[in-house]
């Protein structure tokens, strides 16, 4: 009887090689689904809504992580639920909070009485638009708690709250934080 050491059947390592292999890809599927679902998530912009911020198909990240310890903020750029798409998401950038009043006077947004400071929107007006069905917004309008409202910086191109009204807050799937594509556009979003 020899006790020496015996080389694995070539049987028996190629199905823990197998096993190891299934196990890594389960893994790196796992992993990618945690990061997609509780950290960051990739898009492409399929309108320019958004221009010049964020341009028509660039490809951007919108974080998650930043609205588990802070609300949502004036100034924001966010990812939401299309309210009326099901499965579409939509970005666009936050005027108004919860209790909060807009009002759109000669071109100009007004939040709580004050113009406001919107460099991004390259002097463009902002006026009412006509409403989908279903939808009332009166000027001025009081953000609802629990509610924001949302406007693209290309307000001539943007169906935002003016069109769908205030946005539930449980609809932002994230914060815009990214452009990675094009390379020309790479880089932080503010």
């Amino acid at each position: 009887m020899n006790s020496g050491n015996h080389a694995p059947s070539k049987s028996g390592g190629f199905g823990r090689a197998c096993v190891e292999f299934l196990v890594i890809v389960a893994l790196i599927v796992g992993c990618a689904y945690l990061l997609r679902t509780y950290v960051i998530t990739p898009y492409e912009v399929p309108s320019g809504s958004m221009e010049t911020t964020i341009m028509s198909d660039d490809r951007i990240f919108s974080e998650k992580i930043s609205y588990y310890s802070r609300d949502v903020q004036v100034g924001d750029i966010v990812t939401f639920d299309d309210p009326e798409v099901d499965g579409r998401t939509l970005v666009k950038r936050v005027v108004a909070t919860g209790g909060q009043t807009v009002d759109l006077v000669d071109g100009v947004v007004y939040v709580d009485g004050e113009a406001a400071f919107e460099p991004y929107t390259n002097g463009q007006q902002s006026y009412p638009l006509s409403t989908a069905a279903d939808v009332t917004v009166e000027y001025p309008y009081t953000v609802p708690e629990g509610y924001i409202w949302v406007m693209g910086d290309n307000r001539g191109n943007s169906a935002d709250s003016r069109y769908f009204g205030a946005v539930p807050v449980s609809s932002v799937t994230g914060h815009v934080c990214f452009i990675y594509w094009p390379f020309q556009h790479f880089g932080p979003i503010s």
